[in-house]
């Protein structure tokens, strides 16, 4: 590792375009930050404390949950900071900290929507073998590899972005990204560009193909069964659905972002960036918590518990 590079901090020009903008954008990004960590918060406090929800399709929202609160903390308090100080900078060592954790989020969510959609798959295409497949045991074995991979591969394209050695340090963007540090490089090197394109295929594309695959079945499936099935599939699958496209779409806007963010208004730069990491942790658990009934259930149950404990 370069331990040079450590020396110069990382400048962030975007911020001082926004003017009038800023104090703004801290109460719009403080307010959704706190209100997504919150939910989340009570989702998983919620599932924790039910017994009943004890379950393969409860537990992946857990993570799902965490998985959001990790990636809106390792950016909105940082973005925070920024338009509120008045140097816009953090060391490298904290920029590809940022980039760690990230590149796990984006990733996680991605592999825990295929592993929910192989779960609503089982479910409704082989339900008598449900139990035997989707226990709590295989499912933990499955999201511990998930873990472990993500970790492994984000801890190895960080290793390789921190050997490079810098000749610039102003990034035109809110938050730090390994495609932004490759490109403040002295000279070009493929083998980042090739990783990162390599984890993209296996933990995005990959495990698209998977829901994609998985909806295929289910809808062929349901096509043969009766309009109460078809409607009892539908209502299972809905939150699962909603979560997909929405969390696709952001990463579809936040592709565009990392691609032709210097090519396109400050504003709508900025968010485009705050879009992927806000958003789609405050709007999964809303999903999951409206459209799961026992989870409504188990809301409604505990919220007439403590009323009741204070009168």
């Amino acid at each position: 590792m370069n331990s040079s590079v450590f020396a110069a901090p990382i400048t962030f020009t975007v911020y001082s375009s926004l003017g009038v903008y800023n104090s703004a954008l801290v109460v719009c990004i403080f307010v959704l930050y706190v209100s997504g960590l919150c939910i989340n918060l009570f989702l998983i406090l919620v599932i924790c404390v039910e017994s009943r929800l004890h379950r393969p399709m409860y537990i992946l929202p857990v993570n799902l949950a965490l998985s959001g609160v990790m990636g809106s903390s390792c950016v909105c308090p940082i973005i925070i900071k920024h338009l509120i100080a008045d140097r816009k900078e953090t060391s490298l060592a904290g920029c590809l900290s940022q980039v760690f954790f990230c590149n796990v989020y984006s990733c996680c969510i991605f592999c825990l929507l295929a592993l929910m959609a192989y779960d609503r798959y089982i479910s409704i295409c082989k339900p008598l073998q449900y139990h035997s497949i989707m226990t709590p045991t295989k499912v933990k074995l499955m999201l511990t590899g998930v873990y472990f991979v993500l970790s492994s591969s984000s801890a190895t394209q960080v290793y390789l972005t921190s050997s490079l050695t810098l000749c610039s340090h102003t990034v035109n963007k809110l938050l730090c990204d390994s495609l932004a540090i490759a490109n403040l490089s002295c000279t070009h090197t493929p083998l980042i560009s090739v990783f990162g394109m390599c984890c993209a295929v296996c933990f995005i594309v990959f495990p698209c193909f998977l829901v994609i695959l998985s909806y295929v079945h289910i809808f062929i499936v349901t096509l043969k069964t009766s309009k109460e099935s078809q409607r009892k599939a539908l209502h299972t699958c809905t939150p699962h659905l909603v979560t997909f496209i929405n969390f696709s779409a952001a990463s579809f806007f936040g592709l565009i972002y990392n691609r032709v963010g210097h090519k396109v208004p400050e504003v709508f730069n900025v968010v485009i960036g705050i879009n992927f990491f806000v958003i789609p942790p405050l709007l999964h658990p809303v999903i999951y918590g409206i459209k799961m009934q026992e989870i409504r259930q188990s809301v409604k149950k505990i919220m007439k518990e403590k009323i009741t404990q204070f009168r």
